[in-house]
């Protein structure tokens, strides 16, 4: 894979800073602290507590449409906040993830480039390469060993090759070799 140079990986950051901005930046970070806060244990505990103290402040307020558009406010209010708080954060770490795969898919010289990016086709072309690896499962279980190919093109090359070797082997009588000349 080629490695740009210091001054371009440094050119291309500072592009993306400046079209990003300040604001962009912090409610990124602000969002990564918003994410993992969200995601303890402490503060699901914490909002378990509140809706219990909620509704038993219930019988005190009379159960009234004001004290039920309190929860029902804050909630939803809350809800809608999360949603694009967390999906901020979600789309980073699928991009880390995409990132880091595509990383090992170009470092394995045994694995099928094609697969960089795929993240980016269409849900019919991910439908095509879904069927590729099916079909590559297929001849996977025809092998002896899990570890036998690594592309579908290897796989296919492998498989033919042994169907030509066992068809060879079943010609041959008794480890001599058969010749179709005699009968």
């Amino acid at each position: 894979m080629r490695s740009l140079p210091k001054f371009e990986q440094t050119a291309d950051l500072n592009s993306i800073k400046r079209k990003n901005g300040k604001l962009s930046r912090y409610f990124e970070a602000f969002s990564n602290v918003i994410t993992r806060a969200a995601g303890r244990p402490a503060t699901s505990i914490a909002s378990i507590l509140l809706v219990i103290i909620w509704a038993s402040t219930g019988p005190f307020f009379g159960f009234s449409e004001t004290w039920q558009l309190i929860i029902n406010t804050s909630t939803t209010i809350i809800t809608f906040l999360m949603v694009f708080v967390i999906q901020t954060s979600a789309n980073k770490d699928t991009m880390a993830v995409h990132l880091k795969l595509n990383e090992l898919i170009a470092a394995n010289k045994q694995a099928s480039n094609r697969l960089i990016d795929v993240e980016d086709l269409s849900g019919d072309e991910l439908e095509v390469l879904k069927k590729f690896y099916v079909r590559l499962s297929n001849l996977a279980e025809k092998e002896k060993s899990l570890f036998t190919s690594h592309s579908i093109d290897e796989a296919q090359k492998v498989h033919t090759i042994k169907l030509r070797t066992e068809r060879k082997q079943e010609q041959k009588p008794h480890g001599r070799r058969f010749n179709r000349t005699e009968k």
